[in-house]
């Protein structure tokens, strides 16, 4: 199962562990996670980091446990498998901006059992890159549907709905009250 490592940065030789940024509160004996890692993505999430890195983006998929009436009202005929939302002040930037997706190996890493996240404590070596030109065709081509919007603040809710739904970076959306 290959796992990704997204950057805007290109020819990265060897991700070192690091913490995170701003750490987050953690559930009971994972504040290690706010701790020096290497954080990756399977095959199947990585629409999730299909964005320039701090946008915010609320992506949202159906589960086994979605009921009819969440996947009427929120989906609708949809074929795609995922939709993501970003406010309409990051459309510019996501199409300018060019990342890199690292494949990296994975017997270092531990599955989160959260969205398809995995960590690495150790220094890992990447075993190839991609260049993504074109971030909304590379969101076209893992069926994720795009939506443009003026502000996120609308799906708040969603968390109340039986759909899964992933928000990254929404401390950095315009309105969004955390």
């Amino acid at each position: 199962m290959p796992l990704f490592h997204f950057s805007e940065e290109p020819a990265i030789r060897y991700f070192e562990p690091r913490p995170v940024q701003i750490p987050s509160p953690r559930a009971a004996g994972r504040d290690w996670l706010n701790g020096p890692l290497i954080w990756a993505i399977d095959a199947w999430h990585q629409p999730m980091y299909l964005f320039p890195r701090d946008c915010p983006r609320i992506l949202i998929w159906p589960t086994g446990s979605t009921t009819e009436e969440d996947r009427q009202a929120w989906w609708g005929g949809r074929t795609c498998r995922m939709i993501a939302h970003i406010e309409g002040c990051w459309l510019e930037r996501l199409r300018r901006t060019r990342l890199y997706r690292y494949e990296l190996p994975e017997d270092s890493f531990q599955c989160l059992e959260d969205a398809g996240m995995w960590v690495s404590r150790a220094g890992i070596a990447p075993i190839r890159s991609d260049l993504v030109k074109d971030l909304e065709t590379a969101l076209g081509d893992t069926e994720t549907e795009l939506r443009v919007m003026e502000t996120l603040t609308p799906l708040w809710r969603l968390w109340a709905t039986s759909l899964h739904v992933s928000g990254i970076r929404l401390r950095n959306a315009g309105e969004w009250a955390s």
